[in-house]
């Protein structure tokens, strides 16, 4: 039975569960490296050993790799358990309800490490940390995800709810991005003598209004009235082999792959970009996304037409590629006779063409994709596709952290900086696989 149209009032308050997410997630893309493994006039100690292992992996590199690591092993059973759910209030707000709170914990508690001093406590504590956060935040985000095909009933409503998760995604971004803004503005508003317990506070600040925008979505929609929910018994095995055979969704994750390491590099680098190779104050952070939300914003509604006309695929591989190029001009950041604050306002402008639509559009098509299994299988299995795609981005983010840190062994600082500019070299050669293997998914008109 079709169930009533999702109303404005409420894809709205669908995007304020991605915005709280998002804002979690990109605090943690944005201060954890910064923060455990900082570059000299931080103003921060180092708290765990920067020691290097077989000559590659770094401390924070492992930790981050293995926190990953187990969190994505338990998405398929989180994804499963929220499929063949028999809650009479829904398959998927019941989990997101639960895991708002330990994501909030967990979120604040990464950055409080246990000693003020280089420490192998503080390397176990960390690694806890962040295996607690990471499980709790995908408790909320793979059933989160799981209900956008279930509330949007048509393509165009898919984009157009897709659209509106993507806004709360680069607002969060934008929030995170203030961190250390805030920072600033409590240390000397609250005359705190730490620059550390300024930012702590800050991060739990943040994470609490995260917790709040969550609790809209989880709370503020009910399951039952917009979407036709079947409890899904197909045995967990059985759906990830189905979903693993259908080969326009390994084409989508090994396109998508690729993608988010190369996004998890400029996330985890921009500190490193303005200060190491720009040598401009972190502050620039926060303009620089702003800046990046805002002009993304204005191709929302562009690539929404534009996704109708000629298709989502062409606008995907496009995007691809002008973020390869955008990767590229990292590599020369500081290099080129400009002025360093328009060389880096120049490539985040461009930057904000392929997010616009690569922002949107990823979850649309995967929305369809799970549609058209649905009807080819007869079962509905929307959190296991999500589980699987989340593993994927997960162990993007990994690697794409893990691979920046590992960079920044050959030179993270001032006129020592090789390290950094690699991760551009990277990130254009990712996008550029990323556009060769989409060009091979099959799209439906």
């Amino acid at each position: 039975m079709r169930k009533a149209p999702l109303p404005f009032s409420k894809q709205v308050t669908y995007a304020f569960g991605m915005m709280g997410w998002s804002i979690m997630i990109n605090l943690i893309s944005v201060i954890l490296v910064y923060l455990y493994a900082p570059p000299i006039g931080s103003g921060f100690p180092l708290f765990i050993t920067q020691a290097v292992l077989f000559g590659l992996f770094n401390t924070i590199a492992i930790i981050t790799a293995s926190g990953r690591l187990i969190d994505a092993v338990c998405d398929p059973l989180i994804a499963q358990f929220s499929d063949s759910s028999k809650n009479p209030k829904g398959r998927r707000t019941p989990f997101m309800k639960w895991a708002i709170i330990p994501s909030l914990v967990f979120c604040s508690l990464i950055f409080h490490p246990l000693h003020q001093y280089q420490s192998n406590v503080n390397v176990v504590w960390l690694a806890l940390m962040l295996v607690g956060f990471y499980i709790s935040s995908t408790s909320y985000i793979i059933p989160y995800n799981a209900l956008l095909p279930e509330l949007a009933h048509g393509s165009a409503e898919k984009v157009k709810l897709a659209t509106w998760q993507s806004v709360g995604y680069v607002v969060g971004i934008g929030v995170a991005s203030n961190a250390f803004n805030i920072t600033g503005v409590l240390q000397h508003g609250l005359h705190l003598s730490s620059r550390l317990a300024a930012l702590q506070l800050t991060v739990a600040l943040l994470s609490l209004f995260a917790a709040m925008c969550m609790a809209i979505a989880a709370f503020g929609i009910d399951e039952k009235k917009y979407s036709h929910s079947v409890p899904s018994a197909v045995p967990l095995k059985q759906a990830l082999k189905q979903t693993l055979s259908n080969r326009n969704f390994i084409y989508f994750i090994v396109a998508d792959f690729s993608y988010f390491i190369a996004v998890t590099i400029i996330t985890s680098g921009i500190l490193y970009f303005l200060s190491v190779l720009l040598q401009l104050p972190e502050a620039m952070g926060n303009k620089l996304m702003i800046t990046m939300v805002l002009v993304s914003f204005f191709f929302y509604p562009i690539v929404n037409y534009l996704s109708g006309r000629i298709g989502k695929k062409k606008i995907v591989i496009v995007s691809l590629l002008i973020l390869s190029a955008v990767f590229a001009g990292i590599y020369f950041l500081g290099k080129v006779n400009m002025d360093p604050a328009t060389q880096i306002y120049l490539l985040i402008i461009i930057a904000a063409i392929p997010v616009a639509s690569l922002n949107i559009l990823p979850n649309a098509i995967l929305s369809e994709i799970i549609e058209e299994d649905s009807q080819q299988t007869g079962s509905k299995k929307e959190a296991i596709y999500f589980a699987v795609r989340y593993f994927f981005v997960k162990i993007a983010q990994t690697v794409g952290i893990a691979l920046f840190a590992m960079f920044l062994i050959y030179g993270k600082d001032v006129h020592h900086d090789f390290g950094v500019r690699l991760n551009g070299i990277l990130g254009f050669a990712l996008c550029v696989m990323a556009a060769i293997v989409f060009s091979r998914f099959k799209e439906k008109r």
